[in-house]
């Protein structure tokens, strides 16, 4: 559990840094999910992450055009 100061500041614990490879200077971002729920990740982290989601993304939009582009042949037919 961490105390909330009057200036909104938070010390992350020990164990979550540590888990997070959280070190002095990093930057962190709070992500809410679909869910609603919120999510710690290193900034740094996050990017690698997003980035690699999103690595295929060309391929997919290719294969997105290309299966419209049937699906209107078809309707043609």
């Amino acid at each position: 559990m961490v105390v909330v100061t009057r200036k909104y500041q938070v010390t992350i614990p020990k164990e979550v840094r540590e888990d997070l490879k959280i070190k002095v200077g990093d930057n962190v971002v709070f992500i809410k999910e679909a869910d609603g729920k919120y999510h710690l990740f290193r900034v740094e982290d996050f990017t690698r992450e997003f980035c690699e989601g999103c690595k295929d993304i060309e391929k997919t939009i290719a294969e997105t055009r290309e299966g419209i582009g049937k699906g209107i042949e078809k309707q043609r037919g």
